[in-house]
């Protein structure tokens, strides 16, 4: 008997140990998550838990993590159970509290005590020779590194680093995140490398003292390493390895998974990116090429600002040949760059310019290859974006994979034994739309490109509840009467009104969820006309400001957007109501989504529904999900899109949602918040 076997009642035994040991109750959905772990990591089979708030599924997957990589049949030089997740929040808590306390409370059933580790990548630490050999990037860094030294800085920028600069001195991590308080993006670019960035720890003269280094070292002697999604999908995707050698691994807050992969396989050509590779470059290659590199880069910038933004399906001949013009002259550029080592400053300065210049040359390159295939055959989306920064538009061209799950598939999911959690995963009562985007379900005959596909890996999804009883705590209300929403995204004044009344009736005690910034600013403004209690909204203040302020006043209410659908955690009393504006389809224009929609229906799909109800119900479930934090929280979760009770797609969408009792007679509603209000305001 291993102490990891699932046949036995090890896991079991583990768990109660350390929910004792925590000061915790024992609850039927965290042993049932537990076992399933266990015996996922013992058969290979990959495992998708859905586990509702209050499940305490942290404990129910680090409990059978810890006793699989110290068990005695396991290979020690794959010992190490990778988790990951989508927060820093999370990191944390897994780090600071849980992980050492589970470690403390279980060295006496385990062989050994377990080890752990946090790792991020390169990029969130300091770099030693950056600072010391005063490697920079542009006019502003060069001036800050003057400043160095000076005992009073001039500008904001140089402050910035000459604090970086002296608490290089003190800090034992080098982690960004302990920085307390944290410096500007522009600052700490100055003072840290990407991977493709760094010199390397044999030809740095820091490098037994780097501060990533080290942190790789911790997590290759650690029996768990906790990282995040985006470090994974590297490891994952990319050809080096930056994860110590694993084969389990448990990826929490799951439904980001995707997302996230995307975006690290992501490419972007902007004039700011080209701006730092010709500076970075100038110095190191002849004139004849400095003049290429700076023409291909104008004439590429010009075009792209004068552009209409959106997503592009057929090339132009001036866009190719401009993106012909800057792939040519990157690479030209990259290949005349001294590949003898130097110097540090000098390797430094070389192996920042060659990474700035090989990310232009490949996303170039990608990008006029992605228009090689037919239309319907392309693996990859490409769209250009006008984005606001600073009172300017920033031109941004992006090419992005039209689906990640052959990439998981082959390079996760074939190699690595892997539990998805996170508390909505089913969409519209299944697992089968975040299987499909994952990977798992039923492989294409061949992969893009062209080689056979692996088959579809062996998976179960399992939905272990929550310890709440969501139809005595919540209730739904639909308002079914409203007119549908209108297409200017601001409310109508029917729902306006409904708004007013319900937060009336509650007393404030309201996050209010609208799908665009432009609706919270509006229906705050006339709250705050119409309400005696107090209207907070995002943007104000920073997000986390403004939810302290929310959660210390039982009157206060938080309108706000996307990051409040997911990231409030506020128990009690100061969150009694989620109002959730309109049902949080896509935007019809976003050139990704719909590119897959497209996709997914010229195949005879339903598009609309395996990605714009998708992605609609998956956000109403993580919207809904921040009414009920603890046991005995109560309020109403309204949704003010009468579409959710009309449409054809609405059963799909309620399905995705905890099964709160429903209601649209707005009456009703208001008289169960008055009631709850009595209640509350009588504690």
């Amino acid at each position: 008997m291993t102490v990891g076997d699932p046949e036995q009642a090890g896991t079991v035994e583990l768990l109660a140990e350390a929910v004792a040991a925590l000061g915790g109750t024992e609850r039927s959905g965290q042993i049932e998550m537990a076992q399933a772990v266990a015996r996922a990591f013992a058969t290979g089979e990959h495992l998708a838990v859905q586990a509702g708030t209050g499940t305490g599924k942290s404990l129910a997957y680090l409990v059978p993590a810890l006793a699989a990589a110290i068990s005695a049949d396991r290979d020690p030089s794959r010992a190490a159970v990778v988790v990951s997740t989508a927060t820093i929040a999370l990191q944390r808590q897994l780090v600071d509290r849980d992980l050492p306390r589970l470690a403390e409370a279980l060295t006496a059933k385990l062989p050994r005590k377990p080890r752990f580790a946090l790792l991020k990548g390169r990029g969130n630490y300091l770099c030693l020779n950056k600072i010391h050999s005063g490697g920079t990037d542009s006019e502003a860094a060069e001036a800050a590194q003057d400043e160095l030294f000076e005992p009073f800085a001039a500008t904001a920028l140089g402050r910035e680093v000459q604090r970086l600069t002296a608490w290089s001195s003190e800090t034992e991590t080098g982690d960004r995140d302990e920085l307390k308080p944290g410096v500007s993006e522009r600052a700490w670019g100055q003072v840290s490398v990407s991977a493709r960035e760094c010199i390397g720890v044999s030809r740095c003269p820091y490098g037994t003292d780097c501060f990533s280094e080290k942190a790789r070292g911790a997590a290759g002697l650690a029996d768990v390493v906790v990282t995040n999604h985006a470090l994974l999908s590297i490891d994952a995707i990319a050809d080096a390895s930056v994860l110590p050698e694993h084969d389990l691994l448990v990826v929490d807050e799951a439904h980001e998974l995707v997302d996230r992969v995307t975006a690290v396989a992501t490419g972007e050509l902007t004039p700011a990116s080209l701006g730092v590779a010709q500076r970075r470059s100038s110095r190191l290659i002849g004139p004849e090429l400095v003049t290429r590199l700076d023409a291909a880069a104008a004439t590429f910038t010009s075009a792209i600002h004068d552009a209409e933004p959106g997503r592009i399906d057929h090339l132009d001949d001036e866009l190719a040949t401009y993106l012909t013009s800057l792939r040519d002259a990157a690479h030209a550029a990259r290949s005349a760059i001294n590949p003898t080592p130097g110097d540090p400053q000098a390797a430094a300065a070389r192996a920042e310019a060659v990474a700035g210049l090989s990310d232009i040359a490949d996303t170039a390159a990608r990008i006029l290859e992605s228009f090689g295939p037919p239309l319907t055959e392309r693996t990859d989306v490409v769209w250009l974006d006008h984005e606001e920064s600073r009172g300017s538009v920033r031109p941004v061209l992006r090419v992005a994979p039209l689906s990640v799950a052959g990439l998981l598939r082959a390079r996760l999911f074939a190699t690595t034994t892997t539990v998805l959690t996170s508390a909505t995963l089913t969409v519209g009562g299944t697992f089968d739309s975040m299987a499909a985007a994952w990977g798992l379900t039923r492989a294409p005959s061949k992969e893009p490109d062209n080689t056979p596909a692996p088959a579809a890996p062996q998976w179960r999804g399992i939905d272990v509840g929550s310890p709440f009883q969501h139809a005595k705590a919540g209730i739904l209300y639909v308002a079914k009467k409203l007119p549908p929403p209108g297409r200017d995204g601001t409310g109508t004044s029917e729902q306006l009104s409904e708004i007013e009344e319900l937060i009336t009736a509650i007393g404030g005690r309201t996050l209010g969820l609208f799908s665009s910034m432009r609706a919270a600013r509006a229906a705050a403004e006339v709250m705050r006309e119409r309400l005696d209690t107090p209207v907070l909204c995002q943007g104000e203040e920073s997000t986390s400001t403004l939810i302290e302020q929310f959660a210390a006043d039982d009157a206060t209410s938080l309108f706000g957007t996307l990051s409040l659908w997911q990231g409030v955690d506020v128990p009690g009393p100061s969150l009694s109501l989620v109002l959730i504006d309109r049902i949080p389809f896509p935007r019809p224009d976003d050139p990704l989504l719909t590119a897959r929609q497209r996709s997914i229906g010229a195949r005879g799909g339903n598009g609309f529904m395996a990605v714009s109800a998708s992605h609609a119900a998956l956000l109403l479930a993580q919207g809904a999900g921040r009414l009920l934090r603890r046991a005995d929280d109560r309020g109403v979760v309204a949704v003010l899109d009468s579409r959710m009770a009309t449409a054809r797609y609405a059963g799909y969408l309620r399905a995705s949602l905890p099964p709160f009792w429903s209601t649209t007679d707005p009456a009703a509603v208001r008289q169960a918040l008055t009631r709850l209000r009595a209640t509350l305001d009588g504690k």
